[in-house]
Formats: structure tokens, sequence, C-alpha cells
């Protein structure tokens, strides 16, 4: 991933994708702040792990069709503090599939008054809607990405 920011100079922070605390408890840590941090101490960009948070608990993306993912995360992120005002930040997520969740926190942070945002996935899922999996049904074969 630090390999594809061409100019690490212009970006005044890398800023995570947040979990909502709930999730991160139960997963005991956030890749997307992982991701960063190790991109953050390659290209020598300053980590904002709490730039950004999730207000709002939300569904699992995977369950969801592209609608449904906008309206699933639209809203769920704010910004924690002034620390984004003026600055630019370079998002930082783990899967893009139909990039609802990094349009919500890059509209969060443009409210927060930052100068530019760009994003960046370690990973960009195929969409197929027609894959979209049915939890309720008692057995599914289904493959996010192909």
């Amino acid at each position: 991933m630090a390999e594809h920011i061409q100019n690490p100079e212009a970006v005044d922070y890398l800023v995570p994708i947040p979990l909502h605390p709930q999730r991160e408890r139960e997963r005991g840590f956030n890749q997307s702040e992982l991701l960063a941090r190790e991109i953050g101490a390659k290209l020598s960009i300053p980590v904002s792990p709490h730039g950004l948070r999730r207000i709002r608990h939300t569904m699992p993306q995977v369950t969801l069709g592209a609608e449904e993912r906008k309206r699933n995360v639209a809203g769920a992120f704010r910004c924690n503090s002034d620390a984004l005002k003026g600055k630019s930040i370079l998002l930082i997520d783990d899967v893009c599939t139909t990039g609802a969740t990094m349009d919500a926190a890059a509209e969060a942070a443009w409210e927060c008054g930052a100068r530019h945002v760009w994003g960046l996935s370690l990973a960009r899922a195929v969409w197929d809607p027609d894959k979209v999996p049915d939890y309720r049904a008692k057995a599914v074969n289904y493959t996010l990405a192909h």
C-alpha cells in the first residue's frame, strides 16, 4: 500500500476507518488502524487513529446490497476533534467493495474541515449483486471476491 502513495509529503495524516467500539472490542483490533500504522512507519506520515469515530453500530456490509450499504453507513462517522481541520488526510481501509464506507467517512472528514480527503484500501472486492448472501437461508455458498 505504501508503494502506491506517490506523494507522501502531501498527506498530513493517515486516518484509519474506525470500527464501532463494540465491534473493536469483539475483534480485539482495528485492521485499518494496523494497516495505517505500518504505512505511516514506512513513509513517516503521522497516523490519527481517533481523527474520526464511528458513532453508530452498523450491520456488517457483506450482508447488504449496494443501496443498503449506503444507507447502513450514512451518518455513521463523526469528527472526533479539530485535529483534521485544514489538513490533507488519507483514509485507510482494508477492503473496498461499493465504496459506501469510504464515502461516508470522507463526508465526515469534509464536515470537520479537512482540506483534502483521499482514500486507499488494501483490496478491492468484486461486487456481484447476484451473490449477496441471504443469511436467513440455512446454507450459503458465497465468495465475496473472485
